[in-house]
């Protein structure tokens, strides 16, 4: 059944960056879009397996910091190679300032 986790405070990430997620075993990758809605994909690179949170985010787009495949994360879909599988993306809601994502 799914259920809204509490990721973190708005305040906590910077417009155009990205937090890091841990819950439960799995990691996360939380961002703050420049029009200020916040998205949530998961938090490893689908390539290399190699953490999001050190990647750097343009626009848009998240850049693996380890071969710099990019992924939209609004959507999950990978943008550049070697990155071709996509990330898997959840629903996020903001609350009270606080950012939830929705986990099964």
């Amino acid at each position: 059944m799914p259920h809204w986790i509490r990721a973190c405070a708005t305040d906590d990430i910077s417009p155009e960056d990205l937090i890091r997620f841990d819950h439960d075993g799995l990691t996360y990758a939380i961002y703050h879009a420049p029009d200020g809605r916040f998205y949530a994909t998961a938090g490893r690179c689908t390539h290399e397996d190699v953490h999001l949170c050190d990647g750097l985010v343009m626009g848009h787009l998240i850049e693996c910091p380890k071969h710099n495949g990019q992924f939209d994360y609004r959507t999950g879909e990978a943008k550049r190679l070697p990155a071709c599988v996509n990330l898997q993306t959840f629903p996020v809601k903001v609350e009270a300032g606080a950012v939830f994502i929705e986990l099964n």
